[in-house]
């Protein structure tokens, strides 16, 4: 059921922070579309974050690493489209913004302007903090993703779980002071322990959104295909709140039935009288040819 609430005001960064600085938590998901951003958005989801995930769940490629920069400031001007009074977060996808920082400034401007983005998200240790800063100085609202870094994955043969020693939970608390002040609008924490998130939401005054961080972060996100119960694989802190992959098997099986034994009806009918002349016209031609 919508929300009436939902759509009485835009929620803006500022409208984030202020949360906040309040106590309250925020909601975050991906998402890929424009139909489906507009019942986000009626749900009450504060940001949508268009993630690289795309590459995966909607191109069916075996990694992040592979969305095509076109193709994510496509997504997110439809992300926009569907729920303009979200945040919504745009992904900078694997070497966007790597390459040269003019690089990365322009891409992120074309995420801004093309793709309609209120901020833009990437990747990043403290020794990207001179790009968060000039990033900053453009203008551009950067969301620092910090943890585990899933563009990273090829260079340590897979994802994992960041912080569990007290030397990694050092290097991802500096990582996220350094950014923050660098100008980072928002960090993004994935796969930490929970003990390491809450000292950084203890020393952080931007929001911090998690993703299999804890409970302790301002925000949290997942994407939405783990949320339906549509991933082929399901992450250990992502628990389903439907199975929308076995419901859209069922309507497909009940659509083939449907199918197979022809009980499929028009909607339409001819006017009043208009049968009658079709066959006329049809018999008249008939007798033209012959």
């Amino acid at each position: 059921m919508s929300n009436p609430e939902s759509r009485s005001a835009a929620t803006t960064l500022r409208t984030l922070l202020r949360q906040v600085r309040e106590g309250q938590r925020m909601a975050c998901l991906t998402c890929y579309d424009a139909t489906t951003a507009r019942w986000l958005d009626r749900a009450g989801v504060e940001v949508l974050l268009v993630g690289d995930s795309a590459a995966e769940v909607i191109l069916g490629l075996p990694g992040t690493i592979h969305a095509p920069l076109e193709f994510m400031i496509t997504l997110t001007a439809a992300v926009k489209r569907g729920a303009p009074g979200r945040v919504v977060m745009a992904d900078m996808p694997f070497m966007s913004y790597q390459a040269s920082e003019d690089d990365a400034l322009r891409n992120a401007a074309r995420f801004m302007t093309e793709g309609m983005a209120d901020c833009v998200k990437v990747e990043v240790d403290r020794s990207w903090a001179p790009l968060v800063l000039r990033m900053a100085r453009a203008g551009i609202p950067v969301v620092a993703h910090i943890g585990c870094r899933p563009q990273q994955s090829k260079m340590h043969g897979g994802t994992f779980a960041v912080g569990k020693t007290a030397e990694q939970a050092i290097q991802v608390i500096h990582d996220a002071a350094a950014l923050e002040a660098a100008g980072a609008t928002m960090l993004l924490l994935e796969a930490c322990p929970s003990e390491v998130a809450a000292k950084v939401v203890e020393r952080a005054t931007i929001p911090v959104i998690g993703i299999g961080a804890g409970n302790a972060c301002h925000g949290q996100v997942l994407v939405l295909q783990d949320l339906l119960g549509m991933s082929a694989w399901q992450p250990a802190f992502a628990t389903p709140a439907a199975q929308l992959g076995e419901a859209t098997r069922e309507a497909a099986v009940a659509w083939c039935e449907r199918v197979r034994q022809g009980r499929i009806e028009s909607a339409f009918r001819m006017a009043d009288g208009e049968g009658a002349r079709l066959e006329a016209l049809l018999t008249g031609a008939a007798h033209a040819k012959a």
